[in-house]
């Protein structure tokens, strides 16, 4: 098999994380899968823009950006913005990674459309694509007889759309039920503890999980866009996040969490869906939690789906200890079924 040609949009922690991979696991591919590639193209936000048709060094932009230079530095072509990079990289698959828009998806949704127009594989980690472009992007994508593939978005690199799409055939999701934002219950983790509200998220900031403006997390809009995701892909149902009903963690005091400890009950962000006539009723709010629920037990940064299904009336994904490596993971995954398929 011919190498096959790789461009990163999007290259912050899990771009890098995923290229540190692809070296890591290149002699793997090649010996497992007959996989092998050429990186021609990586488009940065502060970092420039590089494209060279005869292969990147990757180990070099890696060490490039990690010193904090610009990609520049490397003697190959440089492009003006996101679209003429697409159009002149020549990938046969694209990384899109860019930051999720929460409101309408772009410009990544834009991004994903120009790929597949340009004959590549598109694959992704951002959200917003697969909430408001699910249907087109795929639709799209079997025109062209391309893939349009977003393992990553939901739960890092849990096979949860690749479960349904495969190993469940013939199943019809009925509803879930689950922790999927792993800031907020890290910090209801440590709240547990004693920490207060803000310490907790200081320390969530600290190691990387929360964002310098942590509201996307702590007021329920990361785990609306998941839920509308997951009900958008698995129950075949188009839903925003802004319909999702929504209810963030501001409001949990450390004396509800201390008054639910002693009472052998654990308060989580549970993110929940369950059709309701030809729809889905959606929701995202703390709940106190039994100990004989599967969420009970799922501290810190770990998340978990629970699954009911007209033939299997539960069925749990369980993903402990997240990070970029585990989000590059997926879009790795994502990279060997394109192109094997």
């Amino acid at each position: 098999m011919a190498a096959t040609k790789l461009a990163f949009l999007g290259f912050g922690h899990v771009g890098q994380a995923l290229a540190a991979l692809l070296l890591r696991k290149r002699a793997e591919l090649k010996e497992r899968y007959d996989i092998t590639f050429n990186v021609v193209g990586i488009a940065t936000g502060r970092h420039g823009k590089i494209i060279n048709p005869a292969g990147i060094d990757l180990t070099g932009a890696l060490q490039l950006i990690r010193s904090g230079n610009s990609l520049n530095l490397m003697t190959h072509t440089l492009a003006l913005d996101a679209e003429d990079y697409i159009r002149k990289c020549g990938a046969e698959v694209l990384f899109e990674n860019t930051p999720v828009n929460h409101e309408n998806g772009q410009p990544a949704v834009d991004h994903l459309r120009m790929a597949l127009e340009c004959g590549m594989h598109a694959i992704t980690a951002n959200k917003g694509p697969v909430v408001y472009a699910y249907r087109e992007l795929t639709e799209l994508a079997r025109a062209k007889n391309k893939k349009f593939l977003f393992e990553s978005t939901v739960m890092d690199g849990a096979p949860i759309f690749s479960l349904f799409r495969s190993a469940l055939p013939g199943a019809q999701l009925l509803g879930l039920r689950g922790i999927l934002n792993s800031t907020t219950n890290l910090i209801l983790t440590r709240m547990e503890a004693g920490e207060s509200f803000e310490a907790a998220v200081k320390f969530a900031q600290s190691v990387g999980l929360a964002e310098t403006d942590p509201s996307g997390d702590i007021d329920g809009w990361d785990a609306a866009i998941k839920v509308a995701a997951l009900v958008s892909v698995l129950m075949d149902v188009p839903l925003t996040p802004q319909q999702v009903e929504r209810t963030g963690i501001r409001g949990l005091s450390s004396e509800q969490i201390e008054a639910a400890r002693l009472e052998g009950k654990r308060w989580k962000l549970v993110c929940s869906a369950a059709r309701s006539g030809s729809g889905v009723q959606a929701r995202v709010a703390p709940e106190l939690v039994l100990p004989s629920s599967p969420l009970f037990n799922v501290e810190g940064a770990s998340s978990i789906v629970e699954f009911k299904t007209d033939v299997l009336s539960s069925l749990s994904i369980g993903e402990g200890s997240p990070g970029p490596e585990t989000t590059a993971y997926g879009l790795l995954a994502d990279f060997i079924q394109a192109v094997r398929n």
